[in-house]
């Protein structure tokens, strides 16, 4: 097999952290394979996992040709005489449970969580939450926001640790176009997950409704987000002192300080017309603003939290930062702008699937301190050379004569 000598962690390892039990246990609780001739839960498990990585752009297509290839089915032994055809691959896509797919994300994001240090764990309590749209034209997209282009949309909202992806949620209804109404649900949906959690959720400016601020105040949801820069509220207090030193480093402290904010309601007036009315939210919020030395450009964030330095808080949203790059690895080596399946029961599983892979990738970099690029060649290199080392024991011949250290 493919050795490279300073690496740390390899495919085998990563492969033993996917739970066989699990994913065939969960065939019989899910009913994944009610109606299932060939497709199983398993086979399809392993099918797009090993097409997502092998692949530079994923199609249906592609995995009929993968599905049907010796290769795969000698790594993962299955039937050499199964076959299947594209139109298979699509309809089961379209009707296969996504909860079993679901629960083997959460139970492998687990498991790979238990390998944190001591302090990526502290560090991973800082949860970074956005946003990420995918269209396609009308006519193919089943289900998706009209986006009055001629394109319809998909949204992809997810909630990232720092190292992996903790939570995501698939939208394809209008309503979900607004951060406002998608953001607090994807919160929401990962509180409930963790007990006792001591979670701080950083948003970026797609978040501004100081009505769902307040409904986090009130379910004890800490979160820091950015606020536009015009922002109206009633400063109560501040927190800036003359002792206190309002150099941030690469930005200064303009100000500190304990604010109402203003929400707008709309309201039926005198004609029947309805406009927005302004209101104070009678929730107490903290408004910290810095300024870049660099440029001089202001950044406004709101937060729940009285505790946090102003130092602490910028550097949160700085953090921040690490969901791009990962939707960028996503989106450039893991191909997830491409829609496989063009219903959502078909693009819930195909995130799933895509998620998955992106944990081992980023457990790969982690562990062997690459960058992404190296990390995803690197690992379908030592998957295809797994292949080719069984097949060279399955016909009697020796894998160490090939694959020299």
């Amino acid at each position: 097999m493919t050795r490279f000598k300073d690496h740390k962690i390899g495919i085998k390892q990563l492969l033993g952290f996917i739970p066989e039990e699990l994913i065939a246990n969960l065939s019989a609780t899910t009913k994944v394979d009610h109606y299932a001739k060939i497709l199983h839960g398993k086979k399809m498990f392993y099918l797009l996992m090993y097409g997502i990585l092998e692949n530079e752009k994923l199609s249906q297509r592609t995995l009929e040709d993968t599905f049907n290839d010796s290769i795969f089915k000698t790594l993962f032994n299955l039937d050499e005489d199964e076959k299947v055809r594209r139109s298979s691959i699509s309809e089961r896509l379209s009707k296969i449970a996504p909860d079993y797919f679901k629960q083997i994300y959460e139970c492998i994001y687990d498991r790979f969580a238990q390998m944190y240090t001591p302090t990526e764990r502290e560090q991973c309590n800082l949860i970074r939450v956005d946003s990420s749209m995918v269209s396609e034209s009308v006519g193919k997209l089943m289900e998706g926001m009209d986006n009055q282009t001629g394109k319809k949309s998909v949204k992809y909202s997810v909630a990232f640790d720092g190292v992996l992806p903790c939570h995501f949620s698939v939208f394809t209804t209008p309503v979900y176009g607004s951060e406002d109404i998608a953001m607090p649900e994807v919160i929401m949906e990962h509180v409930k997950k963790e007990v006792n959690h001591q979670n701080i959720y950083v948003l970026d400016r797609g978040l501004q409704s100081a009505r769902t601020m307040k409904a986090f105040s009130v379910d004890q949801v800490t979160f820091i987000c950015r606020a536009k820069e015009n922002r109206k509220f009633v400063e109560l207090e501040s927190f800036i002192t003359e002792k206190q030193e309002t150099d941030l480093g690469q930005s200064n402290l303009l100000k500190d300080c304990r604010v109402k904010l203003y929400a707008g309601l709309l309201v039926d007036n005198k004609r029947g017309n309805k406009h927005r009315k302004q209101y104070l939210v009678d929730t107490h919020f903290r408004l910290v603003i810095i300024k870049n030395k660099k440029d001089g450009k202001e950044y406004w964030f709101i937060t729940n939290d009285f505790e946090l330095s102003a130092r602490d808080i910028a550097q949160a949203y700085r953090r921040r930062w690490d969901i791009e790059v990962f939707f960028r690895f996503l989106k450039q080596e893991l191909n997830v702008s491409h829609l496989v399946s063009l219903n959502r029961n078909g693009i819930q599983v195909m995130l799933y699937m895509t998620l998955i892979v992106a944990m081992m990738v980023l457990m790969y970099k982690k562990g062997n301190e690459l960058g992404y690029k190296t990390a995803k060649r690197r690992l379908a290199m030592e998957v295809r050379d797994l292949a080719i080392t069984q097949i060279i024991v399955k016909s009697g011949g020796n894998p160490d004569l090939c694959f020299k250290t």
